[in-house]
């Protein structure tokens, strides 16, 4: 045997990685990224979706499924969800016990929310503006600040599902927002975990030590700017699985300055972007923010604000990762390191796919060729219900001035 086969690497050798927000483990197999695929493939994605789709349940002006019509918005759009899975009025029910405590009952009281991120029904969040994604932020908080102020709302927990794959079951751009009256187990987990570190390390915050460790490390770094770090984390299940991380020690969205408001959009543009760019497709994932309960928790000075992103795309935009069998009845196993994610997501351009074939398209075009299409492109391409308009804008903006902050 050669001396090189000897000496373990993290980028060959099967290993386990911990994470210490959940006290769980993950197994890591660098080797099998080689083994041939011929199982399932994902569908080819539909990407030409109209600007505005007259059967759409949430674009502006429609009628929704609960015979509800949607105001003609311009920018988001914040609704009580149609379907609420929990709801603020129903019976009570105190927790019931069986006689050998093994069949426990609690009834659940509660708010759901639905935000449409834009009125345009053909984009995502990877093809929005700053601006227009600062505003989903501003509604956001706008929510966590309302439901705080309800006594049976413990827990506020915004999250969006993009993608058919991730079980959407509509294209326009939006996200949803459930508040309930108990703290749901995956944020409990982390309290705790971010409370025991505290306590056992001089005061010092887990989130915070990590975000310093990882902007030290660079490995698995895929983009930051001044307030806000996105991160492959050490112990990610899936395979482009990433965290963005507030670089100060914040609670919750109320508690974010305009900055941090404006860097936050920031991050999401850009992470967004770079899903997209990675398979040239619509990326699909689920999102969701961890941040400070609202009340009726004794580890709530102890969290740190970030948002979790959980992708299940794998080699290309039709092979998606599955978590069964020795996942289900075991633990979880990825294939792809976290550090190899991250260096190629790092890799992918902030300008997105769609816009780069676009501006290609167009240096084939001879001067009159291009004159006409974007005459008929700006006079008949928009199909908008009546006394709608749409900003259509997709590029970065400055952020706000120091002066604007105070």
């Amino acid at each position: 045997m050669s001396s090189a086969s000897t000496i373990f690497d993290f980028n060959l050798h099967s290993h386990r990685r911990f994470n210490p927000l959940t006290g769980s483990w993950v197994l890591c197999s660098p080797h099998r990224m080689q083994r041939p695929w011929q199982g399932h493939r994902e569908p080819t994605q539909i990407e030409n979706h109209p600007t505005y789709d007259p059967a759409c349940y949430l674009c502006p002006g429609n009628e929704r499924a609960n015979g509800d019509r949607n105001p003609v918005y311009q920018s988001t759009h914040t609704f009580p969800n149609d379907f609420a899975a929990v709801k603020p009025e129903q019976p009570p029910l105190a927790e019931t016990i069986d006689d050998d405590d093994l069949l426990r009952v609690q009834g659940v009281r509660g708010e759901c929310h639905v935000v449409c991120f834009s009125p345009r029904h053909d984009i995502t969040m990877a093809e929005m503006s700053v601006r227009e994604i600062e505003a989903v932020v501003n509604a956001w908080t706008a929510n966590y600040t309302a439901m705080a102020k309800k006594d049976h709302v413990k827990h506020v927990q915004i999250f969006e599902n993009k993608g058919s794959a991730m079980g959407c079951s509509n294209p326009h751009p939006h996200g949803q927002i459930w508040s309930t009256e108990f703290i749901p187990k995956e944020p409990q987990l982390e309290l705790d975990a971010l409370r025991a570190y505290n306590e056992t390390h001089q005061g010092a915050c887990l989130l915070c030590q990590y975000a310093e460790t990882e902007l030290t490390k660079k490995q698995r770094i895929v983009v930051d700017n001044e307030t806000f770090v996105c991160v492959v984390p050490f112990w990610a299940v899936w395979p482009f699985e990433v965290m963005i991380l507030s670089k100060t020690h914040i609670l919750s969205l109320p508690d974010l300055t305009a900055r941090q408001r404006f860097d936050l959009a920031d991050m999401l543009r850009r992470v967004t972007c770079r899903y997209d760019n990675l398979f040239e497709c619509s990326f699909p994932y689920s999102m969701g923010i961890h941040q400070a309960p609202v009340q009726g928790n004794h580890a709530a000075m102890y969290a740190h604000f970030h948002l979790h992103f959980y992708p299940p795309l794998l080699r290309s935009a039709a092979v998606r990762k599955f978590l069964v069998g020795f996942e289900m009845l075991a633990e979880p196993q990825r294939d792809l390191t976290p550090e190899e994610a991250a260096t190629r997501l790092r890799a992918c351009s902030e300008v997105h796919y769609k816009q780069r074939r676009l501006w290609r398209w167009r240096q084939k075009l001879s001067s009159a060729q291009r004159f006409l299409f974007f005459y008929l492109f700006n006079c008949h391409s928009f199909s908008y219900p009546p006394s709608f308009s749409a900003d259509t804008n997709t590029t970065a903006v400055s952020a706000p001035s120091r002066k604007q902050e105070r």
